[in-house]
């Protein structure tokens, strides 16, 4: 299966459960969206298929567990026109520019496109959809920060990062020192226990929404964070990632699978860990944290045939001019229809491991 446009990797009871039950939607009680940014654009159709197609034929209630750009696809299934949200949501993010001579600080633009892209798809009555949504039942994870963290002036905030990547280098739990993971959640989170960190749980309510999914996808550094949300800590709120950047699967609980629709076959911890190769194949190379997860990600042969033999992401920012960059973003989504058409292939196979791997 070399050429296949999707890498399938299964947990041991995943594996078993799929062969005696198939891909019925009803399996998974759970799914979980990375951090990644622009990577969302790598699964466009696929994306787009899940949250419209494939989950609208059951009616069971799922657990969303979301960071950063997870939260806010995530966030666009729980609407009340899924398909419609994630379209509108990858169109937006797709489209970003600005004025080349903008008299605005790097960090207002960043933020002013961020609320753009995210009012696009999040009207008030779909905020009030959401927290009270009882099938999709929303976790968005944010980082508080602590100490220098604290602090937007870049000056302290870069200290404060700065030790924070050295104690997590050390040890991933010393990050809690740095950082205090704040969930904000409609419901009693019963798939991931988060015992590996001191967790806050919050109530997600239409009050604090889009406080919640800006914060969680509040980039330090390029954004300006949030503060005080309603209802939670007092402090300074940031992307998700970095302490979820690809979710800890030892905090996994319950028995049902977790879908993990993905940007790569690798899952990485924390948004520290990236640089770290110890930590960065950890959960891969101890295959009874993903025991209950399906991971669908992109293929190493699909995405060497993308433009840039690469599938979108933030860089291409700085990289790219934006007219260049809005046409490969818009390639890579139109080339995401051969992800959908490979899931529907997999789930329509007389024989549901055909296509899955193990860890």
């Amino acid at each position: 299966m070399s050429n296949f446009q999707l890498t399938i990797i299964a947990g041991s009871n995943a594996r078993k459960r799929l062969a005696s039950e198939g891909w019925r939607p009803e399996l998974f009680t759970a799914m979980v969206g990375a951090s990644g940014g622009a990577k969302l654009l790598g699964l466009g159709y696929l994306d787009r298929y899940l949250f419209g197609e494939y989950l609208n034929r059951s009616s069971h209630p799922m657990e969303l567990y979301g960071s950063s750009i997870g939260s806010w696809r995530h966030s666009a299934l729980a609407c009340i026109n899924p398909s419609a949200a994630i379209a509108t949501l990858q169109e937006r993010y797709l489209s970003q520019k600005w004025l080349e001579d903008d008299p605005r600080s790097p960090t207002e633009i960043v933020d002013g496109l961020c609320e753009w892209v995210l009012d696009s798809f999040l009207s008030p009555d779909d905020i009030s959809y959401i927290a009270n949504n009882r099938r999709f039942r929303t976790h968005i994870v944010t980082a508080r920060g602590l100490g220098l963290n604290s602090h937007q002036q870049k000056p302290m905030l870069a200290l404060g990062m700065g030790k924070a990547a050295v104690l997590n280098m050390i040890n991933r739990q010393l990050l809690a020192r740095s950082f205090q993971r704040i969930v904000f959640s409609t419901s009693t989170s019963e798939s991931f226990v988060f015992k590996d960190f001191d967790t806050e749980h919050v109530e997600l309510n239409p009050n604090n929404l889009r406080s919640a999914l800006l914060a969680s996808g509040s980039i330090p550094f390029l954004m300006s964070g949030q503060r005080d949300i309603l209802g939670a800590p007092l402090g300074h709120y940031w992307d998700g990632g970095i302490i979820d950047y690809h979710f800890d699967f030892t905090n996994c609980a319950g028995d049902g699978l977790i879908l993990y629709p993905h940007f790569s076959d690798q899952v990485v911890p924390g948004w520290f860990d990236k640089s770290l190769s110890w930590r960065r194949n950890s959960q891969r190379n101890s295959p009874q944290a993903l025991d209950n997860v399906v991971i669908v990600a992109p293929s190493k042969a699909y995405i060497a045939a993308l433009p840039y033999a690469k599938i979108p992401d933030r860089g291409d920012f700085q990289k790219m001019s934006q007219t260049t960059r809005m046409a490969y973003w818009r390639e890579c989504v139109s080339a995401s229809q051969a992800l959908a058409d490979a899931f529907i292939e997999v789930i329509e196979s007389s024989d549901p491991l055909r296509f899955v791997a193990d860890p």
